[in-house]
């Protein structure tokens, strides 16, 4: 008759007593042990189509995402990130007429978190303009490239960000983190031409 592992887990052994049948004693020690691994996965979307049936997921499983580089816990019967390992910063590249390291405040680039369990995406560095029109835009789209899929918002994040006070009359703009992974500055005008933007600890939720 079958027993069950030292450590508490209820996985079925097998033992010198039992009629040999090794598959099936496999089969049971894999479908002990597996769910009680971590799991890895391509990706979410992976994991939700594989982890049905007879092997839907149990409080308990922890998994790894191999797209975003994610640990999740499955707790009340769904699954919380543990911790993101894709937090390397990635360079944006920008738009025409604005470059890097506005103020000495390095390159502009963003990178992906969790906070408490919840996704964000957090900027760091600064832009600058030498020159702007005589009578500038409302606003720019400062990213040449957008954003990859895995770090745009599920809706329109909206957050102020600083900039100079020098050729403007504002010391602050608004910016819209789109969800189709574009930047786009808000408040540039005829009296607002700051020669620096910056972006430093701006995060926002994703």
């Amino acid at each position: 008759m079958p027993t069950t592992d030292a450590y508490g887990q209820s996985i079925s052994l097998p033992t010198l007593t039992d009629a040999p049948d090794l598959p099936s004693q496999l089969a049971a020690l894999a479908a002990g042990v597996i769910p009680r691994g971590v799991l890895r996965f391509a990706s979410a979307a992976t994991r939700g189509a594989t982890l049905v049936g007879t092997a839907a997921p149990v409080d308990g499983m922890v998994t790894y995402l191999q797209d975003i580089k994610r640990l999740d816990a499955r707790i009340n019967g769904a699954w919380v990130a543990l911790s993101v390992g894709a937090t390397s910063w990635t360079t944006i590249s920008l738009t025409s007429g604005f470059s890097q390291n506005g103020n000495s405040n390095g390159t502009l680039q963003y990178r992906l978190l969790n906070i408490s369990g919840e996704e964000s995406l957090q900027f760091r560095g600064a832009i600058e303009r030498s020159s702007w029109p005589s009578s500038p835009a409302s606003s720019y789209i400062i990213n040449s490239v957008a954003l990859p899929t895995v770090v745009r918002p599920s809706t329109l994040r909206t957050v102020l960000i600083p900039c100079s006070d020098v050729a403007s009359d504002r010391i602050a703009l608004k910016l819209d983190v789109q969800t189709n992974g574009f930047l786009e500055v808000f408040g540039t005008g005829t009296s607002v031409k700051p020669p620096w933007i910056g972006f430093n600890g701006v995060t926002v939720s994703l």
